[in-house]
């Protein structure tokens, strides 16, 4: 699935990960995440030259909800970090807890929504806010553009941005929306291995990514 994948990520850094569909990229989150088995090996080192594990948050692709069911956001969030029954009152440490982690993405007001009541842009601020509990060393997020608006967009980038920066971590997002390129410090083109790394400029004019994303057609024996 991945072959001599090598690239490193520095903190601070806000990386876009763009490739077609097959490249490869969920097995490259799954292999970071410790849930796919691989050769090779994944480090993290701090400032000061020490080696360990980091903690990763991650936000998967936006999931499907009944929109029947009855759960809020503060139950999901209690139930993914707690051991707490959300059948029983919760107590009002853990409100607290949740209500400070939902204010790190400006997200206070989805407290007690019924979580598939949510729009788009308000889920994947939901599970940014579950990702960040604790705050990860690194922070992964898989097509977090996906079925959210334009102004969504320009929010989450927003974020991001704030987080990146208040907690010097290294976010790496997949997306498949190159408009928002502009906005990261690097971008790494998969196809079963790194076929170009560097800023979104350098990768968006190698001819890499026009063989990939711009084929040439053929039309009445020309080449269009």
């Amino acid at each position: 699935i991945l072959d001599h994948v090598s690239f490193h990520m520095h903190c601070g850094e806000l990386i876009a990960l763009i490739g077609p569909n097959g490249a490869g990229k969920s097995s490259l989150f799954r292999s970071i995440l410790g849930q796919m088995p691989y050769t090779g090996s994944i480090q993290f080192q701090t400032a000061a030259g020490n080696r360990m594990h980091p903690r990763i948050g991650y936000v998967p692709q936006s999931p499907s909800f009944d929109l029947s069911d009855p759960v809020s956001v503060l139950d999901l969030f209690v139930a993914s970090i707690s051991n707490w029954p959300i059948v029983l009152p919760i107590p009002k440490r853990l409100k607290d807890l949740v209500a400070q982690c939902l204010e790190r993405v400006n997200g206070l007001e989805q407290l007690h929504k019924q979580v598939g009541a949510l729009s788009g842009g308000e889920l994947q601020r939901v599970l940014l806010a579950m990702a960040l509990e604790p705050v990860p060393n690194i922070l992964i997020l898989d097509e977090p553009m996906s079925g959210v608006d334009m102004d969504g967009e320009r929010q989450l980038l927003g974020l991001l941005d704030e987080i990146r920066t208040r907690y010097d971590l290294s976010v790496l997002i997949s997306t498949h929306d190159f408009n928002t390129l502009h906005k990261m410090d690097k971008v790494i083109l998969l196809k079963q291995r790194v076929l170009q790394m560097g800023t979104p400029e350098e990768v968006l004019a190698s001819q890499e990514f026009q063989t990939l994303f711009y084929h040439p057609t053929q039309k009445g024996g020309e080449t269009q």
